[in-house]
């Protein structure tokens, strides 16, 4: 329970980078739950400006109208009581559930390729981390967003669990996905992420790697904890 009380100089910044589907989110929330710490989720970011593309018909491959919709674009990450964790919010409107639909996770890497879609949120992302206390998760959060992070974390699994989870997730809210589609997208969304030219999908050097294949979410949270533990005591206590 140390780790609940530590003053806000001893607070850190946690980056979880990786693959899609390899359970970033699900470490990000455990260990913000545990730390007493704020999560922001990146993906969600790109996500709600995804959905809004759509919505709005943007033309994506027009820099002019990206420009333009993005001024009108306003994300927050609010916390519900009820399902303990932060939501999002895209212009006053909760579409934490919204933004997990197959249609826009679809789309959802050719938009993050876009350089001025990259900057916008970059800078806000940036910007949440100015007290530290927060962990965040992404593709380019150790990278790009916060190459200074006290601990830094990268996310693998096999390519058959992590098929077989995002099936599980989809399934629920559309019973007539099917295992191919998928795959398909994961294989999609793995080479945009890995290619494309701002900010691609890499390993930071000095991140570690936590393959959670054969992990339960227990298990991969002892590990994270043990990495947060070791950070946090090469940091001097404010009070000697």
């Amino acid at each position: 329970m140390y780790l609940r009380f530590m003053s806000s100089s001893q607070k850190i910044i946690i980056t979880i980078d990786g693959w899609s589907s390899c359970g970033k989110s699900t470490l990000a929330k455990q260990l913000a739950k545990e730390l007493g710490y704020i999560y922001i989720d990146s993906g969600a970011m790109y996500r709600a400006i995804t959905l809004y593309f759509l919505r709005n018909h943007v033309d994506w491959t027009n820099i002019k109208a990206v420009k333009e919709a993005l001024t009108g674009i306003n994300i927050e990450f609010i916390f519900n009581p009820k399902s303990e964790s932060s939501e999002t919010h895209l212009n006053g409107e909760n579409v934490e559930y919204v933004i997990r639909d197959l249609v826009v996770a679809e789309k959802v890497s050719e938009v993050a390729a876009i350089k001025e879609v990259r900057e916008f949120a970059v800078k806000q992302q940036k910007a949440l981390g100015k007290n530290k206390g927060i962990v965040m998760d992404g593709r380019d959060i150790g990278t790009v967003v916060f190459p200074n992070a006290e601990l830094k974390i990268f996310m693998t699994a096999d390519n058959a669990v992590r098929v077989e989870r995002r099936f599980k997730e989809l399934y629920e809210k559309n019973p007539n996905i099917t295992i191919d589609e998928i795959k398909t997208n994961l294989e999609m969304r793995d080479y945009i992420d890995s290619h494309r030219e701002v900010s691609p999908l890499r390993q930071a050097k000095d991140a570690l790697v936590l393959d959670n294949s054969q992990l339960t979410m227990k298990q991969q949270l002892d590990i994270a904890m043990k990495w947060v533990r070791e950070r946090t005591r090469a940091i001097p206590s404010p009070f000697g």
